[in-house]
């Protein structure tokens, strides 16, 4: 056989097997092929923001409409009936991806081979997550709470234990747009950095907007560095109080939502040129001192995120992101001497 012809012979077999691999692929789609279902746990689940966020997770806005669910619902004894209700809600509301429900009062027993922890249980988790459990602390103090989190819970990898920061870059998104009179999805890669308190700095000096000339910076839109550095950077640190002061109460299903956005970019991935802001372990990325929970850009891809590396931080912004590094410091210095 001469070279004409095996390589003949290699084109045909390649064209076969791909020609196999698109017939496989097409009959495939028509199959009802379920995943497996993935065990999500939601402690406090009879509270405002669990009550908000329970029938999202349910409904796939968080882990995607293809993914089955299993719900652990926790909550304390003094809220056993609430959190039967909050069953009572899911069964009746007949989602079908929702696989089960477990509402409990016994930390154990929520915690037992969950895959995913939103306002979690360290020791409970310690012994009963599953081996790869990823974790959202959303109570407050959220940063230095997943950092004693992680103390208590040692075999559960420290990039799987992230604090919500993702409410506070839905807020900046939203007053950009607001600003700008632009529809939210246009605008992208806003920044949250370091605490998710009144320190925390909402960063738009590498923001965009897509507009129908383009894509434009955010600074070159709003014309106004004034109100950047100033007006934007406070309403967003103190937007948080300024709902509690109009409802009597605090976000709860903004928070909701935007644990559900964590989550889903967390598992499913970031879109590509996208990133989201997400508290996590620092490296030393950025100056922050390692070690501390910190709201960075990150990127996310097969479940793992990343942050964004290669940044310009100007004078103004160091500042900034210094200052609420050292509260952070500060109370971990805190946390741990009550530890001790």
């Amino acid at each position: 056989m001469d070279k004409l012809e095996l390589a003949e012979q290699i084109a045909v077999l390649s064209g076969c097997l791909y020609l196999s691999w698109k017939i496989v692929k097409y009959v495939w789609s028509f199959l009802d092929v379920e995943e497996d279902p993935v065990t999500v746990l939601v402690t406090g689940a009879a509270g405002q923001i669990g009550y908000a966020l329970v029938p999202m997770i349910a409904r796939g806005e968080m882990l995607g409409t293809n993914q089955p669910v299993i719900l652990h619902l926790l909550d304390i004894e003094p809220a056993a009936e609430a959190l039967n209700a909050v069953k009572m809600e899911l069964i009746d509301s007949a989602f079908p991806l929702l696989k089960g429900v477990v509402a409990t009062t016994n930390v154990v027993e929520a915690c037992t081979d969950v895959d995913i922890a939103i306002m979690a249980q360290a020791a409970a988790l310690e012994q009963h997550a599953s081996s790869n459990c990823k974790v959202l602390l959303v109570a407050n103090p959220a940063n230095t709470n997943a950092l004693i989190l992680k103390e208590f819970a040692p075999s559960i990898p420290e990039d799987n234990i992230t604090c919500l920061t993702r409410l506070d870059h839905n807020r900046a998104l939203g007053q950009i747009s607001e600003r700008l009179n632009v529809h939210v999805n246009d605008v992208k890669n806003v920044i949250i950095w370091g605490n998710h308190s009144s320190t925390q700095y909402p960063d738009v000096n590498h923001a965009t907007v897509s507009t129908d000339k383009g894509t434009k910076s955010v600074r070159e839109l709003v014309n106004n560095d004034q109100w950047l550095n100033t007006e934007f950077v406070t309403t967003v640190q103190q937007r948080g109080a300024a709902i509690i002061k109009s409802r009597k109460s605090s976000s709860a299903f903004s928070a909701a939502s935007s644990a559900c956005d964590h989550i889903r970019d967390w598992v499913l991935g970031t879109p590509k040129g996208t990133w989201v802001s997400m508290g996590v372990y620092s490296d030393g990325s950025y100056g922050v001192q390692p070690g501390l929970i910190y709201s960075f850009p990150v990127t996310c891809e097969k479940g793992e995120w990343s942050i964004v590396q290669g940044l310009k931080i100007d004078e103004f912004s160091r500042a900034k992101m210094d200052a609420t590094a050292e509260e952070l410091i500060e109370e971990k210095a805190l946390a741990y001497s009550c530890l001790n």
